[in-house]
């Protein structure tokens, strides 16, 4: 609690912190997740990034929780 008192941040301005943090991070991750991921079609890869973009906590939790079912299979390499 030094460290936090050295700051001048307390535990509301920490909760703040992490409230405008986490999904600046959650957007940014699905954002190079996108970028980096092979799709089955080239603009379903462009629609999910508007809907990231436009709405960016909503966008990509639904964007994490339906992106298996577009992007394309790789096969296993034994």
């Amino acid at each position: 609690m030094q460290l936090l008192a050295f700051i001048g941040l307390g535990i509301m301005e920490l909760v703040l912190v992490f409230l405008v943090l986490a999904p600046l991070l959650l957007t940014v991750y699905c954002v190079i997740d996108l970028i980096r991921s092979d799709f089955k079609d080239s603009n379903t890869k462009l629609l999910f990034l508007i809907l990231v973009l436009l709405a960016p906590f909503i966008g990509s939790v639904i964007y994490l929780a339906i992106k298996r079912n577009y992007i394309k299979q790789q096969p296993f390499n034994y």
